[in-house]
C-alpha cells in the first residue's frame, strides 16, 4: 500500500510539473503574440506593454506555486535531510521569486498599468 501511494505521489508530482510546464509555455506564447501586435503599432500606448509584461508575470508566478507543489509533493514520498534542504532552499528561492513579481505588479496597478488580472 505504502509503494501504491509513493508511486501516485510521484506521479501527481509529475503531472503538477507538466501543468507549470504547459503554463508557462503557454504564457509565453500569448505574451510573444501580444508583443509581437503591440510593437507593430508603433503609436500602441505604453499601458498596452506593461499590460503584456504583467499578465506574463502573473502566469508565471501561478507556473512558480504550481513547480512549488509538486516539489512538496515528490520530497514528501521519501524525504531525507539532503532532499529537505533542497525544498527549503527551492522554497526560498521561488517564494522570493514570487514576491518580487508579485511587487510589480502591485506597483503597476497602483500606477494605473494592468488593472484587470489575467
Amino acid at each position: 500500500m505504502e509503494t501504491l501511494f509513493k508511486g501516485l505521489t510521484v506521479d501527481l508530482a509529475i503531472f503538477i510539473e507538466a501543468a507549470a510546464a504547459a503554463i508557462i509555455g503557454l504564457a509565453a506564447l500569448q505574451a510573444t503574440v501580444r508583443a509581437i501586435s503591440v510593437f507593430a503599432r508603433p503609436r500602441e500606448s505604453e499601458q498596452s506593454k506593461e499590460d503584456v509584461r504583467l499578465r506574463l508575470g502573473r502566469w508565471l508566478a501561478l507556473a512558480l506555486e504550481f513547480e512549488l507543489a509538486a516539489d512538496i509533493l515528490r520530497t514528501a514520498v521519501a524525504p531525507t535531510w539532503n532532499e529537505i534542504g533542497q525544498l527549503a532552499a527551492i522554497i526560498v528561492l521561488r517564494t522570493a521569486l514570487n514576491y518580487f513579481l508579485q511587487r510589480e505588479i502591485d506597483k503597476a496597478r497602483d500606477r494605473g498599468f494592468g488593472a484587470a488580472p489575467a
